[in-house]
């Protein structure tokens, strides 16, 4: 399987989430790389898919990434977060997305 593959598997899996977990269509629209740095450290770097939403009653975009969890990271944590103010950006939702995390720890 070669690279644009595996990215095509990816964005179906991650549009897959977001329509089921908001109860919408999405189409993605782009990605776009995110290096969040606080007091001179990294604390997120990595690329951020820009979903288009159609039925959503709050929201018109969201954006989504996965990271690795569970026993030797071979399982995948979404991660969806609406376009709604304060997020309007996928730097501002990488940010509210460190902060709910933090909250729930």
């Amino acid at each position: 399987m070669n690279v644009v593959e595996n990215k095509q598997d990816y964005l179906t899996r991650l549009q897959t989430a977001i329509q089921h977990l908001h109860n919408c269509a999405a189409r993605h629209r782009n990605t776009v790389q995110v290096h969040e740095v606080f007091r001179g450290q990294t604390v997120w770097k990595g690329e951020v898919e820009v979903f288009d939403l159609e039925g959503h009653p709050k929201a018109s975009r969201c954006y989504g990434w996965s990271h690795p969890t569970g026993k030797d990271d071979k399982d995948e944590r979404f991660v969806a977060v609406l376009e709604i103010p304060p997020v309007t950006s996928a730097e501002t939702a990488v940010r509210a997305a460190i902060v709910a995390e933090s909250k729930m720890a």
